[in-house]
């Protein structure tokens, strides 16, 4: 629950689950500069002066996956309710994606089963969301949308999205 605007609004941050800062990831990368850099210098010392091109070659690719797993370190879903309006933006990369619904018409339906990603729809659009949610509580997930979409009085007549009877 948060204050956006004036208005009372609900907001759900689905993102990936990152144990590593950025600076955590660039001090354990250069930790492991060090490390194979003087483990190839002392092979070089002895002779086998190859080690000290695959250890760069090591290294670059190693940056590289790094650099690939902190651009979509910050992947993220964020969906808003205020109001009678629900957006939801996902960000992947450096791309940012933003879809605004107006609440009454939004359908929160799972993709292909119990588990798979949830697809909001409504006004001839559609997003799917909960990729950075386990599987196993995309249900809740979607179950909280529900409610929440339900509690502003925009609910359809009773039932949840899938024509069930909440109770």
């Amino acid at each position: 629950m948060l204050d956006v605007d004036g208005l009372p609004a609900l907001q759900w941050v689905l993102r990936r689950n990152c144990s590593l800062s950025p600076r955590q990831l660039l001090t354990a990368y250069l930790s492991v500069c060090v490390v194979s850099l003087a483990v190839a210098l002392g092979f070089t010392w002895l002779g086998a002066s190859i080690v000290l091109g695959f250890a760069g070659l090591e290294l670059l690719v190693f940056g590289i996956a790094l650099l690939v797993h902190a651009r979509h370190a910050s992947d993220r879903e964020t969906i808003t309710l205020r109001g009678d309006a629900l957006s939801v933006e996902t960000r992947c990369g450096n791309s940012v994606e933003r879809m605004d619904f107006r609440s009454a018409w939004v359908r929160v339906e799972p993709v292909h089963g119990e588990g798979s990603l949830l697809e909001l729809s409504g006004q001839g659009r559609r997003v799917r969301v909960g990729r950075h949610v386990r599987p196993e509580l995309r249900g809740s997930l979607a179950q909280e949308l529900r409610r929440a979409l339900r509690s502003e009085g925009r609910a359809h007549g009773g039932e949840d999205d899938l024509g069930m009877e909440l109770k």
